[in-house]
């Protein structure tokens, strides 16, 4: 195994050509990453065609830097201007964005990138050595241990809610209630639609994020623009210091490890993996209190988790011959275009491929934390650019990316609305992040039950008779009751430090 792989890496740096398009790769993903709407999967799959007559390693590694980029490309934004390139980097917005606006701008992205290469770097030698093993144990997964899943990630709404656990709850039960719209998953009838076609296969989540998100900072600074005025931040150093990559360092680890996880769980993808990392560093933290008011903790966890996924979601692709998320359904076709058939017998005869794969897929990780380092100071001046022309240009991009999705106008105007929501939202202090997840997993914890009962007949003793099913369901339960026992432990001991001082 070692022998193939430090081969692939001799054939990457004796194929010039090769590492070129791997590098443009990863750039053209950065991009499209970081441009609201435009999604790591748009990105790999308008690509797609291009790569049909190159050699199968370049034309794969082409599409393998995008899918990397753009996950990554995706936190740039959202650190800067909240403005989320991709639905992983909601997450990622929200402690990116307050350290921004604290002038630690400079030092999230560095961060970010950092954390980006070490998930992704890990997660792709998990799947060089670990690849089989990993692929049986996502067998193993059916509706169930998917409604489990997605459940959890639900759950984790508690620990994105704010300062205020009620109001994150009426925000996730309110993105629940969208998430309903549409076509019913299992008998296919229309629910709620009143009529609307454009909403027959739900109310698109990626303009309403866009909305949440962008539109409604932009709302915000139209409201306290004044022309003349700069924004004020200004960035610190964009080094980090040895007491700050002690703090990360656990983050970066664990995140690392669910990340992988949950990518090679067919149906979840980098969004999951994202909050889920941000929850688990949460209640790891000894500085729980920074989370949400700007923690390098969380963008750690939230970049290296998401990026993590890209290896997790190429196990079950590359040993099954199942994709583990949207991007890798489309790397499925472009590995058949080139006479690959995915399986484990894609090891044994094509090991000097797959391998020379392999080392190209780390390259473009250390590409993207070279591009990402070097850029990040260019990138930070984004922040020092007048309001009076930076909100302009993002209400455009929030238009241009709502648009891009699928030509359609009605995403436009679901994204106005949205943004208008999430500015009277941020006006009242209800946080946006608990919606954006919530229509998110709502679809795939619907399906994924009724899908369950369908194979129990109705019996809902699979919950609990199934190991996995019953580890998640209760690690959901924890997760969703802690913050609310916290919050009543914390109420009763003011009361008695109260009453003791009286």
């Amino acid at each position: 195994m070692l022998d193939l792989f430090s081969q692939g890496i001799v054939n990457i740096f004796t194929q010039p050509t090769v590492l070129l398009l791997a590098v443009l790769g990863v750039v053209v993903g950065i991009v499209v990453g970081a441009l609201p709407g435009l999604t790591a999967t748009m990105g790999v799959a308008l690509l797609l065609p291009i790569t049909f007559g190159m050699e199968p390693v370049a034309g794969l590694l082409l599409l393998s830097g995008v899918y990397f980029g753009g996950i990554y490309g995706g936190s740039i934004t959202a650190i800067l201007l909240r403005t989320p390139g991709t639905p992983a980097a909601a997450a990622t917005a929200i402690d990116g964005y307050a350290l921004t606006k604290k002038g630690m701008a400079g030092k999230a992205l560095t961060v970010a990138t950092i954390s980006s290469f070490t998930g992704g770097t890990i997660s792709i030698l998990i799947l060089m050595f670990l690849a089989p093993i990993l692929a049986n144990f996502a067998l193993k997964f059916s509706a169930p241990e998917s409604f489990a899943l997605a459940l959890f990630g639900i759950s984790i709404i508690a620990s994105i809610s704010g300062t205020s656990l009620i109001k994150g709850l009426i925000a996730g039960t309110a993105g629940l209630l969208v998430a309903t719209v549409g076509l019913d998953p299992i008998q296919g009838f229309p629910r709620f639609t009143g009529g609307i076609t454009d909403i027959m296969n739900g109310i698109p989540f990626i303009p309403v994020m866009i909305g949440l998100f962008a539109a409604s900072e932009a709302f915000k600074s139209l409201e306290e623009m004044n022309i003349t005025e700069k924004v004020k931040t200004k960035i610190q150093r964009f080094m980090i210091s040895k007491a700050d990559v002690k703090k990360i360092w656990p983050s970066i680890l664990r995140s690392t490890g669910l990340g992988t996880f949950i990518g090679i769980i067919p149906g979840a993808g980098a969004d999951i993996a994202a909050f889920v990392s941000y929850n688990e560093a949460k209640r790891f933290s000894k500085n729980k209190e920074e989370y949400g008011e700007g923690s390098l903790e969380a963008v750690a966890a939230c970049e290296s988790g998401a990026n993590a996924c890209t290896g997790g979601a190429l196990v079950p692709l590359l040993t099954l011959g199942i994709p583990g998320d949207s991007v890798t359904a489309v790397m499925l076709g472009a590995l058949m275009v080139q006479g690959l058939q995915p399986g484990p017998m894609l090891f044994k005869d094509n090991g000097d491929l797959v391998y020379t794969l392999f080392s190209g897929m780390i390259i473009c990780y250390v590409a993207m934390l070279i591009i990402g380092l070097f850029a990040a100071r260019y990138f930070a001046k984004v922040v020092e650019i007048p309001k009076a022309i930076l909100t302009p240009v993002i209400l455009m991009l929030c238009v241009v990316g709502s648009y891009a999705i699928n030509n359609n106008l009605f995403d436009v105007l679901i994204m106005l609305v949205a943004g208008i929501i999430g500015y009277f939202m941020q006006k009242f202090d209800f946080p946006a992040s608990p919606v954006v997840l919530a229509i998110i997993l709502g679809p795939m914890v619907e399906s994924q039950f009724r899908r369950a009962l369908t194979l129990s007949n109705g019996n809902y003793d699979i919950f609990y008779t199934r190991p996995i099913t019953l580890v998640l369901l209760l690690l959901s339960l924890l997760t969703l009751l802690t913050p609310i026992i916290k919050k009543i432990w914390q109420t009763n001991k003011d009361s008695k430090d109260e009453s003791v001082r009286l």
